[in-house]
């Protein structure tokens, strides 16, 4: 219902082509224009002139304020609602919200203390209490936003038009992960791992995709994208990552691709996923996943109610 409830409303399909158009023309743009630059110099450069946080802001910031663009686009230019592109459910389900923030918040931290006693020569302590301190102001204010952006892009505005406009789901699913992956490749880590790391990208993408096309709303990955960067940023930073922070710990190791990249795609997304199938109940996976489009049967129509 996540993707059929739109064809309750008349939606002209070629609205959904102009904010994916505008954004990815932007993304090629700005990986065009550094190609040959070093971008970890670069960072190190805007540091030096405007401080971490002062780096931070600049690089977060205007994705936080996209988001303000994909919802007024919605609301005005498409005369949506923000719970008609968030959830097939009567209201926002802020619960599935939080579940999904504080389960990955406490494995994120429960993984980082691990690593940290497993190799203590790995990491160094990065924590000052001022600049820390404000950096949590920060990031609570702009990672949320940040997160929030992408997720009503892909998984939401692209995901719901391509399914609308193909009728099937496979094809959305597939399509914005690819496009969400293709977003991070001007990234440090890139840079750093090589393109090999966009396998996490893609496949963190099409984690996303999944819990929100199994659980019919943007819920769940909307608090899972939230966790990820988040406490992530505020627990370990490096020189080569593309959120360089205040946070409290900095990795100084060299970056081991099969850690980074393989082990959430087949380990750990797996479980989580089979978590939220047995607390949400998911049943139907293949029509969830790949079943087309149907139109709505008549009496799906009379609630009309954005």
């Amino acid at each position: 219902m996540y993707i059929e409830q739109l064809q309750k409303f008349k939606i002209n399909l070629w609205t959904y082509l102009v904010i994916p158009v505008l954004f990815l023309g932007l993304m090629v743009y700005n990986y065009i224009s550094t190609e040959n630059v070093d971008t970890a110099a670069m960072m190190k450069i805007m540091i030096e002139k405007i401080g971490v946080n002062g780096t931070f802001v600049a690089l977060v910031g205007p994705l936080s304020l996209m988001l303000l663009i994909v919802l007024f686009y919605n609301k005005f230019i498409q005369n949506n609602s923000i719970r008609i592109l968030t959830t097939s459910r009567p209201k926002i389900d802020w619960s599935r919200v939080f579940f999904s923030f504080g389960l990955w918040s406490l494995i994120t931290i429960f993984t980082t203390v691990v690593s940290y006693y497993a190799s203590p020569e790995d990491f160094v302590l990065n924590f000052k209490p001022k600049e820390f301190a404000v950096f949590v102001v920060l990031a609570l204010l702009f990672i949320p936003l940040q997160t929030s952006f992408e997720e009503y892009l892909f998984r939401a505005h692209m995901l719901q038009g391509l399914g609308l406009a193909t009728k099937t789901r496979w094809i959305p699913l597939m399509v914005t992960s690819f496009l969400f992956g293709i977003m991070h490749i001007a990234n440090p880590e890139v840079e750093k791992l090589g393109l090999i790391i966009m396998f996490y990208y893609i496949g963190t993408g099409l984690f996303l995709g999944i819990l929100t096309l199994m659980d019919e709303g943007l819920e769940l990955a909307l608090g899972f994208h939230a966790a990820n960067n988040l406490v992530g940023a505020l627990l370990i930073t490096s020189d080569w990552s593309a959120f360089q922070t205040n946070s409290i710990l900095k990795d100084v190791s060299e970056p081991n691709a099969s850690l980074q990249i393989f082990i959430p795609i087949l380990i750990i997304f797996p479980i989580l996923l089979y978590i939220f199938a047995i607390k949400y109940k998911w049943s139907n996976w293949k029509e969830k996943l790949f079943g087309s489009i149907k139109p709505l049967e008549i009496n799906e129509f009379e609630i009309v109610e954005k």
